[in-house]
């Protein structure tokens, strides 16, 4: 029925301009699903039987995909269609009536609420089983983990090593045969693994697990959490020093990709307990800054209680 005012001609443009606008997000939602899962635009193609030049069309808001193309490329990634076809974050969960509440709430209002909330539902620190590490890499997660754990005598894990170690190969090996719902198991084995066996270490964790939000969850209560981050000219600058040249091959490409991935995964960066940042300062710097910080968690000491509240 043609609206009143409006003639066919004019709806069937608005039609086709919301068709449009709708096929733009959804490329931004893959690309920034691919982004947190840590996938190449060639893994993703390998892992879900769709070619990379239409990906690279789907990714531009070139292409209008069928629903069977779309669950292609969810189950390579290991999420749901909601996840992709609904704009929000991977797995959030909201109550509506909070939700609601706090967009009536001032900015002031919502600190005092965030505060309020805080100390009623935050975990029990005194239970934390040690000092987990997250960021990207070339923050600087391996060094300095390595550094506190030989100032606070205490392991140094990286989770990644343990993930290889239960699936019996190495990590790229693994993603190639496995794809993202192997390794996503895995990852929350070895996780679990390490909070049962090693009480009071240092974890270094894959800069993808904030994108499994079960995982991250289970993360961030069993362990104090650390967000080493850098600017995205230090990450780049540091993988290619570490001996990885892959960067260099098509450095304006990989930035993209790098500052891309830095966007999607810094709202769940963010919710780690402390963040420090790496960029033009000294291990040592660093070292000074997170001692203090992580003592309570790795040095056997009780926990002072909070007298603030």
């Amino acid at each position: 029925m043609q609206r009143q005012g409006i003639s066919m001609k004019d709806q069937e443009n608005e039609a086709e301009a919301e068709i449009e606008q709708y096929l733009r997000d959804l490329s931004d939602r893959l690309r920034g699903w691919r982004a947190r899962r840590g996938m190449r635009r060639k893994d993703l193609a390998n892992h879900s039987g769709v070619s990379e030049r239409y990906l690279a069309q789907l990714e531009g808001g070139d292409a209008n995909p069928s629903l069977g193309l779309l669950l292609r490329l969810v189950n390579a990634m290991d999420i749901s269609l909601q996840d992709l076809l609904i704009s929000g974050g991977p797995g959030v969960q909201i109550h509506a009536g909070l939700f609601g509440l706090a967009q009536r709430l001032s900015a002031e209002q919502q600190a005092a609420a965030y505060s309020m909330l805080l100390r009623h539902f935050s975990p029990d620190q005194s239970a934390f089983a040690g000092c987990a590490l997250i960021g990207l890499r070339g923050a600087g997660k391996t060094t300095l983990g390595e550094r506190l754990s030989a100032a606070f005598g205490v392991p140094f894990v990286r989770l990644g090593n343990v993930i290889e170690n239960l699936g019996g190969m190495e990590l790229a090996e693994l993603f190639s045969l496995g794809g993202q719902k192997a390794y996503r198991r895995l990852e929350r084995q070895a996780l679990d693994l390490v909070t049962r066996e090693h009480p009071g270490c240092i974890v270094e964790a894959g800069g993808s697990l904030v994108s499994e939000v079960e995982t991250f969850n289970a993360l961030r209560s069993s362990f104090y959490t650390i967000w080493v981050r850098a600017e995205p000219e230090d990450h780049m600058n540091r993988v290619i020093q570490q001996g990885d040249l892959r960067p260099i091959n098509s450095s304006e490409e990989a930035m993209a990709d790098l500052r891309r991935i830095l966007a999607e995964r810094e709202p769940y960066y963010r919710t780690a307990d402390y963040v420090i940042d790496t960029s033009a300062r000294s291990i040592d710097d660093c070292l000074a800054e997170l001692e203090p910080i992580c003592r309570p968690y790795l040095s056997g000491e009780p926990m002072r209680a909070d007298t603030t509240s």
